[in-house]
């Protein structure tokens, strides 16, 4: 019986990036060959990058995208090549095609457009109707894309027309419960159809979306055979036995930590990284408080890009505490990172002054509290001007839910990595870096001392975030349930959730939608964040 040696690009392909795409997918033929492979399969829309949104709609971004495919053709003499692109022919369809003996031998449509959560394919593309199948060293090889097969149609008329191994190209975000959530339905499409499944998928960030690989061997009995780690770009080489429908990975790499955290921690990273080196700035500065949330996304920061990359800025007022203070230089002196402190004192006392007649007879209140944060703002968007590095936002998801932060204060920034990522959660990441500094035998990225204290923004002598708000362990199971469950406000407070705490939640994570729509992007890792994937009206009468 025959058998098909293959490899998969588990690669970042950057959106808009079309030559330089082309030239990669060039590269990685020419790898394939060498390597003694029959057939590499690149990620969905590799020669425009994933997703290309409103590129679609210029026809020479449609053009060049046809043009460099035409190009790839050519060299394909001695491998097959399975490539996503945009495909114009009067409508636009997400296709792939086969390149193999100088020519596009086959091309094929995505069949099934999602439009859910950050996904809008039904804006771009029209869906194809068919399954292609290729023969290629005598196993017959079926080709979906994507979406195509998480529905049963796709891979069952692949199954009818032949197939025996299905190659599945993707661009599949990542996010906390995406994995279990894929092998699961590979699992069930291998069983339906009795082909084996061959899942490759994109890798890298792209604005508000993280691809994380994570390419998938799964054999006609539904097993899986192989996992690629995630976030890692990597060459897959493999073997399809046609006798026994089973697949065999040839020396995949191997995540080093594959736990939650792990996992997450390097989503944050990949999101940071890209997102400053493929909109080319030199390097990233944010505010450097003391507490948790900045001292993760220093932590971040520095893995991601390098400390010599990363500029940490204290700005204490007469509540900064010397734990604040102390917690603050600990860290930037451990991490390496270029740090300054600046008294902020005088400007806020400026503000109030020149304030005062307008203030007249009205008490202070908040305002004075968020006259802090924004004068931190300005000082920070200030130093990002003048030195050209991206201003990194600090706050987390939990403080997007309620509003508890501070528009054009510490909501200010160009990007934030924490903004899908609960309080409770930031506490699990910041104890799990710490512990894998230790492994290594290195020092604590994040001061213990700032792990165990309690959250305060410090706007006001001995305040601390529960003054405002539940506990967080309390205040994120609701917040859990109501935004990533969609739980009514009596489904959570039949869960053993006081129904007046509940309601008070709600109405702030309600309240607080005109707050998100003027904050910072950031890297999407749940499976409801804020932003493109959850749209809620700001004026809205429902409550």
């Amino acid at each position: 019986m025959p058998s098909l040696r293959f490899a998969l690009a588990q690669f970042d392909f950057p959106v808009g990036a079309v030559a330089a795409n082309a030239a990669k997918v060039g590269d990685l033929l020419a790898q394939a060959r060498d390597g003694g492979a029959a057939l590499v399969a690149f990620p969905e829309l590799t020669l425009s990058g994933y997703p290309p949104e409103d590129l679609l709609l210029r026809p020479s971004f449609l053009a060049a995208c046809q043009c460099e495919l035409n190009a790839l053709a050519g060299g394909t003499n001695g491998v097959a090549a399975l490539v996503g692109h945009p495909h114009s022919e009067g409508e636009v369809y997400n296709a792939a095609s086969l390149l193999r003996g100088g020519t596009i031998e086959l091309t094929t449509h995505k069949q099934a457009l999602p439009n859910y959560g950050v996904f809008d394919d039904k804006r771009y593309f029209r869906p194809g109707h068919d399954s292609a199948v290729a023969t290629i060293d005598g196993v017959r090889v079926g080709m979906l894309i994507c979406e195509d097969i998480w529905q049963p149609e796709p891979a069952a008329k692949a199954a009818a027309a032949g197939a025996e191994l299905i190659v599945v190209i993707n661009a599949s975000p990542w996010d906390d419960a995406k994995q279990s959530s894929r092998e699961n339905v590979l699992t069930a499409r291998a069983l339906e159809t009795g082909c084996a499944i061959a899942y490759v998928n994109l890798i890298g960030g792209q604005d508000e979306v993280v691809y994380d690989g994570g390419s998938l061997l799964v054999n006609a009995d539904g097993s899986i055979a192989a996992r690629a780690p995630n976030f890692v770009d990597a060459m897959l080489w493999a073997e399809f036995d046609s006798e026994t429908r089973t697949l065999r990975a040839e020396n995949w790499p191997t995540a080093a930590d594959a736990c939650t955290e792990a996992t997450l921690y390097a989503a944050l990273v990949r999101g940071i990284r890209d997102y400053i080196e493929k909109n080319g700035f030199p390097g990233v500065l944010l505010g450097l408080s003391g507490g948790i949330d900045s001292a993760l996304t220093l932590a971040l920061a520095v893995d991601a890009l390098g400390a010599e990359r990363v500029t940490a800025v204290m700005m204490p007022t007469r509540y900064t505490s010397q734990l604040s203070l102390d917690g603050a230089r600990a860290q930037a002196e451990r991490l390496g990172v270029d740090y300054h402190i600046i008294n902020i004192e005088p400007m806020v006392d400026a503000f109030l002054g020149a304030l005062t007649p307008a203030f007249a007879g009205k008490a202070p209140d908040t305002t004075e509290e968020n006259l802090q944060s924004r004068t931190r703002g300005v000082t920070l968007m200030a130093l990002s001007n003048k030195h050209g590095r991206l201003l990194l936002a600090t706050g987390n998801k939990s403080e997007m839910a309620v509003g508890y932060a501070t528009l054009y204060g510490d909501m200010c920034g160009a990007y934030a990595p924490l903004k899908d990522v609960y309080k409770t959660v930031v506490y699990r990441l910041s104890r799990w870096r710490n512990e894998y500094a230790a492994r290594i035998g290195e020092p604590e990225a994040i001061p213990s001392a700032v792990i165990d204290r309690p959250p305060s923004a410090e706007l006001r002598d001995n305040q601390t975030d529960q003054d405002s708000l539940p506990p967080y362990d309390e205040l994120d199971a609701i917040l859990a349930r109501f935004i990533e469950g969609e739980q009514s406000q009596a489904e959570i407070a039949s869960q053993g959730f006081h129904a007046d705490t509940v309601r008070r939640v709600v109405r702030l994570v309600l309240l607080n939608e005109f707050k998100r729509r003027q904050s910072a992007p950031g890297p999407r890792v749940t499976t409801r964040a804020f932003g493109r994937e959850r749209r809620y009206p700001i004026t809205s009468g429902w409550k």
